[in-house]
């Protein structure tokens, strides 16, 4: 009956995925790993391990800072095992996990990287909508009319970008940082796209953040149709509404490196297009 009742009880492994992390955590006594690389195989060995046993388990990230800010607010002593236990089931809750499903680390610690990289860009999106306050002028939430308006954009653009499978990248700088937001969707004759709620949602926020800041901001669609090359659209949002980039500006978007500015080759067999138009409605005020 135990054993019945363990595979019914989820478990979450608090991942030290990166070498400096790792060694972050070596100043407690009680962590008694010194070496990275065993310490990587034998979590992919308990990972091997739960999974054989039919347990549901999840990784997360574990932050040595974040870990020890947990510690000091919940006034635990940092040099515990059950403290980790307890921040690594509060990260579970509130943070970026991967399902694990048998995949080599080598896999999932990039997903789990990018996971956790998407949910601080929602976060810091989401903090920045909400301490903009209320129009003056209005009273207006400008926060939430640019996710409206937002939302409504994107759901424009999927309308009329019709079937297929539609990866979208927007991208805009706010206060120093670049803001990122990748989105993925599919849609048949049938009914609408089919939009997951998070990444909807973080795609919509970072897009809202350029709105109601009045920044620069990017737009770009591939979309992809059984026996046709693979089709890139761009736009570039102006005044709250997205404004079509011609074929040779989405070629430059899609073809240079935003981190590094540095020219990427063009792929084969994709068609670099000009913007189209999404509908001539005005965009909805907001101050």
């Amino acid at each position: 009956m135990r054993r019945a009742l363990r595979r019914e009880a989820p478990s979450t492994v608090g991942l030290l995925a990166d070498e400096q992390d790792f060694a972050a955590m070596r100043r407690y006594r009680t962590f008694t790993f010194d070496d990275h690389t065993l310490y990587l195989q034998q979590v992919e060995s308990l990972l091997k391990h739960l999974s054989a046993r039919g347990v549901h388990t999840t990784v997360a990230l574990f932050d040595p800072e974040e870990y020890a800010e947990f510690c000091a607010d919940a006034g635990l002593p940092p040099d515990t095992p059950d403290s980790r236990s307890r921040f690594t089931a509060e990260v579970a809750s509130v943070g970026a996990t991967v399902t694990y499903t048998g995949q080599p680390l080598d896999d999932l610690i990039p997903l789990l990287a990018d996971r956790a990289a998407r949910r601080a860009t929602w976060e810091y999106a989401t903090t920045r909508l909400a301490g903009l306050g209320a129009c003056a002028e209005c009273g207006e939430d400008i926060g939430r009319a640019a996710f409206d308006r937002a939302s409504h954009l994107l759901l424009r653009v999927l309308e009329a970008a019709g079937t297929g499978t539609h990866h979208l990248v927007c991208s805009t700088p706010a206060d120093g940082e670049h803001l990122v937001a990748v989105l993925h969707t599919a849609r048949d004759a049938a009914g609408p796209a089919l939009i997951g709620p998070d990444e909807g949602a973080e795609f919509v926020t970072v897009l809202a953040v350029a709105i109601a800041l009045e920044r620069p901001a990017g737009l770009v669609l591939r979309t992809t149709r059984p026996g046709a090359g693979d089709r890139v659209h761009g736009w570039r949002l102006k005044r709250g509404a997205l404004v079509p980039l011609g074929a040779a500006e989405v070629f430059d978007a899609y073809c240079t490196d935003a981190e590094t500015g540095e020219p990427i080759a063009p792929e084969s067999h994709v068609e670099y297009c000009a913007g189209f138009d999404i509908g001539a409605d005005e965009p909805e005020a907001h101050h």
